[in-house]
């Protein structure tokens, strides 16, 4: 027996995207204008209610039924109602509205002046003591301004203000970067943090050549702070030799008060038992903050106010 095979033609799993989102394109705007009839039973009324003319809304069911190749109403005159596969249809469309409703109420929400929210990126030196008063003094004037925050090191906070996911980052070294405007903000001292019982523990400053041949314990690369570290390194003779490298400052601080080796850190929140911090006198140590964001990119009310906030601190961004 002969198998008769279909008149159509087999789609790639590519074409079948690009026909499902072709298909999307053409029924989208007419989503609504079904929904609207299906709940009137009633085309004259449906189109009162949504206040276009009669004619269009016919024309854009008609349309629908066509491009779907489906009966969506059974029709008496002006009343209509559903078939069995308008009826399912119906059940997905309104989902499918319910859904956009609620993405255009949670973005108009991000975007209300009063309340709405801006995506924070900072650097975990910054996470706990500067960035909450910052907030704090923020929300003084802005009560109801909502915060996501993402604690993270320099290049990867760039990474998520390039894909969107944040509006504004404060980070060090302050970026140069053709798709971003960067503000410096501050700049923060570094210190050589020595245990307790080191050799250099009864100085109170010293020149970082003097530590050339001292174990080091640093960030990973890819850290601002390591990058600031190697090159503050450099220009004093040497290159750093390593024994850990970790993510996150205070950890680097345990490892010091172990003994593992000595550290170039910005100052702690809390001071912390077995370790002493040295002044360095040369080269000048120290980190400059500032506040970057995507270029180009258009701000929210929420986050342009932000923005003209973290300007304002030139120079007095950190605590004292």
């Amino acid at each position: 027996m002969a198998h008769q095979h279909s008149s159509q033609p087999r789609l790639s799993p590519s074409s079948y995207e690009e026909y499902a989102r072709d298909t999307a394109l053409l029924l989208a705007p007419r989503l609504a204008y079904f929904a609207g009839v299906a709940r009137q039973e009633h085309v004259t009324r449906a189109a009162q209610v949504m206040g276009v003319p009669q004619s269009t809304l016919s024309r854009a069911i008609v349309r629908l039924e066509e491009d779907l190749g489906v009966t969506l109403f059974a029709r008496k005159g002006r009343t209509v109602s559903l078939t069995p596969a308008g009826r399912t249809f119906l059940t997905s469309v309104e989902r499918a509205l319910a859904e956009v409703e609620r993405a255009a109420e949670s973005v108009q929400a991000d975007a209300d002046p009063e309340a709405g929210k801006v995506a924070f990126g900072f650097l975990h030196t910054m996470g706990s003591e500067t960035v909450p008063g910052l907030i704090r003094a923020f929300r003084a004037d802005h009560p109801r301004i909502r915060f996501t925050l993402v604690q993270n090191y320099g290049e990867a906070m760039i990474e998520r203000l390039r894909a969107g996911d944040l509006d504004l980052c404060l980070t060090s070294p302050v970026p140069d970067a053709p798709d971003l405007v960067a503000r410096r903000l501050d700049e923060q001292r570094l210190r050589l943090v020595v245990p307790d019982d080191h050799r250099l523990a009864g100085r109170k400053r010293i020149r970082l050549a003097e530590a050339a041949d001292e174990t080091f314990v640093t960030l990973e690369p890819g850290y601002g702070l390591r990058r600031i570290t190697d090159d503050l390194c450099a220009e004093a003779g040497f290159t750093p030799r390593v024994a850990f490298e970790g993510e996150e400052a205070e950890t680097l601080r345990g490892l010091v008060a172990a003994g593992l080796g000595v550290a170039l850190l910005p100052p702690p929140a809390v001071a912390r038992p077995g370790v002493v911090e040295l002044t360095v006198t040369a080269p000048r140590a120290v980190r400059e903050i500032g506040v970057a964001w995507l270029d180009g990119h258009p701000d929210t009310a929420p986050v342009a106010e932000f923005k003209r906030f973290l300007l304002s601190r030139r120079g007095h961004l950190l605590p004292d």
